[in-house]
């Protein structure tokens, strides 16, 4: 059989290529594994007896409304209503089969082969794929300060064929954090030129503060160019569940669940039921991990001050560290010697830049802090 180009010429997914490489292993100690962002604790027990008590429902095994259970969207409107201090309403949102799917249905629905859409370097890595399987193509932003694009730097890039900004905050590989005012100015561009503001906000909880990290939703016009896209992946450590949302106005939604009816019709019953759950009765185990994790970053910042190895840490936040390894050898060389020599697995900096820039995504939020000084002996093992 044949196959499309536009497939074959793209990455395989980072996640799997590293972990392809565990065979070759020739470590014997225990495995630090600082690869994919996934919660390695378990759900709260509220989600598991809810789970349990629906196992028995026979509506839990059929198909939902397409936007999802009504209770559900209402739950998350809530929950970012209180976040956000702003009016979002339970219409304003629609539930997917996570925030990866999310991000894809909303793409189909404002752009198509010849547009382009903007990405800021570092970029999460399955955005950059989607465009190009879709013949989109991504106009790279580089920012030349703090790991924040400008307006000035977006404008730069756009044309009449840009049709979105995407903006990943705090951002995934890097832990940047775009400040409200920057997201509020970025916006303002958005509108000007009417094309959509793609905000992935997955890592929302994980900013060291309450105060909204944005204020949008106070706009009267927000549902013309704004999309929030959520994950509860992380919020709740439910990443097999599958469930993530967009927050839009109708227009937008409407474009988007003629997508989502093609892939997997509604995401999955189960999942959403953990969802309400988790917003309703869990806001006290949401906040104690945040605040666990936060607590890991400042340690992990610490550790990596010293420069083990003359690995440098150049962001932080999150669940990431974006650390530069200073060596005059391709990225992918350095994680395979990590990992087969030193037993740490990683993700080379090349899944999320359009070019090899020397850097390596940390996921520092997979370790426990008794962990972290051994990570920085086996960093300072390398040559």
């Amino acid at each position: 059989m044949q196959f499309a180009a536009r497939t074959t010429q793209l990455i395989h997914s980072p996640i799997g290529a590293a972990t392809g490489l565990l065979a070759d292993r020739r470590d014997s100690r225990p495995l630090l594994n600082l690869s994919q962002a996934a919660p390695s604790f378990a759900p709260p027990p509220e989600i598991a007896a809810r789970i349990r008590a629906a196992g028995s429902e026979p509506e839990a095994s059929r198909y939902t409304l397409q936007p999802g259970i009504a209770s559900v969207r209402a739950a998350v409107a809530e929950d970012l209503s209180q976040t956000y201090a702003a009016a979002v309403a339970a219409d304003d949102v629609v539930i997917t089969a996570g925030c990866n799917q999310a991000f894809c249905a909303v793409i189909n629905a404002v752009a198509g082969p010849g547009d382009n859409v903007v990405l800021v370097v570092p970029f999460y890595f399955n955005h950059d794929m989607w465009l190009r399987v879709e013949g989109i193509e991504p106009r790279y932003v580089h920012p030349a300060a703090d790991l924040v694009p400008t307006v000035d730097e977006i404008a730069a890039v756009m044309d009449d064929r840009t049709r979105a900004v995407t903006i990943v905050t705090p951002g995934n590989p890097s832990g940047a954090i775009t400040p409200p005012e920057r997201i509020s100015d970025i916006a303002d561009l958005c509108a000007e030129r009417d094309v959509a503001l793609v905000l992935d906000e997955t890592y929302r909880s994980y900013r060291g503060t309450d105060e909204p990290a944005h204020r949008l939703f106070d706009r009267p016009a927000w549902r013309d160019t704004v999309v929030s896209l959520h994950s509860f992946s992380k919020d709740l450590a439910i990443p097999g569940y599958r469930v993530g949302a967009i927050v839009a106005g109708e227009r937008l939604r409407v474009e988007a669940l003629k997508i989502l009816d093609c892939v997997t019709i509604c995401a999955p019953s189960l999942g959403q039921l953990a969802v309400e759950t988790g917003l309703r009765e869990c806001g006290d185990w949401r906040a104690a991990q945040a605040d666990r994790i936060l607590g890991l970053q400042r340690a992990f910042e610490a550790m990596m001050a010293a420069r083990p190895g003359g690995f440098e840490l150049v962001g932080a936040g999150a669940y990431f560290g974006w650390v530069a390894h200073h060596r005059d050898r391709p990225t992918v060389d350095v994680v395979k010697q990590l990992l087969v020599d030193h037993s740490v697995l990683t993700i080379p900096g090349i899944a999320f830049t359009p070019t090899d820039e020397g850097m390596i995504r940390f996921s520092f939020a997979n370790l426990d802090p008794d962990e972290l000084p051994e990570l920085r002996l086996r960093l300072g093992e390398l040559p």
